[in-house]
């Protein structure tokens, strides 16, 4: 079998492969040999050499396409927007690439069911993510947009809120009527933080099925 000699390379066979099965199959049905059947000749060897689990793909493919989108360079240049509308973009812009929406909502499961994915979930939620919300949120509050007091601990609590109390697989919802209270409670809460993101606006196109999941945020 030919073998590639650029190790980023093959990398990015693998993603691509993994990525195109993820988006066809789903996660939980796709199996390493699927994805190795995929990479156009590479061996099963050089699948291993660049990650040792399914759910290292997983989370360096989620990491990549969030890179690609990259929705905080992308606002950070803005100046005719304030800080409040720079969080709003944010949330808008990944909702842009349907390809991150469907990983996105694949690793409800995914961190259900593997202690492991959900301590990498939290730990980019703590880190990561926090610090970048952190510094809309502060400047929001320096051009008056936002209300709130503490912008590192506003960040943490909107994360917190926003993904991972209203994820079903970790907080099971009874009904749709359940559901639809729980966004709703959130919003009152993430109001009174002084950070109104979740505005009539955005509500209008939240979509919740049957089992009170919230599915997408319609373009």
């Amino acid at each position: 079998m030919p073998r590639n000699k650029y190790p980023e390379e093959t990398e990015q066979i693998i993603l691509d492969a993994a990525l195109k099965l993820f988006i066809e199959k789903g996660y939980e049905q796709t199996t390493i040999l699927d994805i190795v059947d995929e990479m156009g000749g590479l061996t099963r060897g050089a699948f291993y050499h660049h990650f040792k689990t399914k759910e290292e793909v997983f989370f360096a493919l989620t990491d990549k396409l969030f890179n690609d989108i990259d929705p905080f360079a992308k606002i950070k240049v803005r100046t005719d927007i304030n800080g409040l509308e720079k969080i709003k973009l944010t949330l808008q812009i990944l909702n842009e690439s349907e390809e991150y929406a469907v990983l996105h909502f694949q690793i409800l499961p995914l961190i259900d069911s593997s202690p492991t994915a959900f301590k990498i979930y939290m730990e980019k939620q703590r880190t990561f993510l926090a610090s970048k919300y952190a510094e809309l949120i502060e400047e929001g509050i320096n051009d008056g947009s936002i209300k709130a007091k503490y912008p590192k601990l506003t960040a943490e609590l909107f994360l917190l809120i926003c993904n991972v109390w209203m994820m079903p697989t970790i907080y099971p919802q009874e009904n749709e009527a359940e559901a639809w209270q729980r966004f709703n409670l959130a919003k009152d809460i993430v109001d009174f933080l002084g950070l109104p993101v979740l505005d009539k606006a955005l509500t209008s196109h939240v979509v919740i099925n049957d089992q009170g999941i919230v599915v997408e945020v319609k373009k």
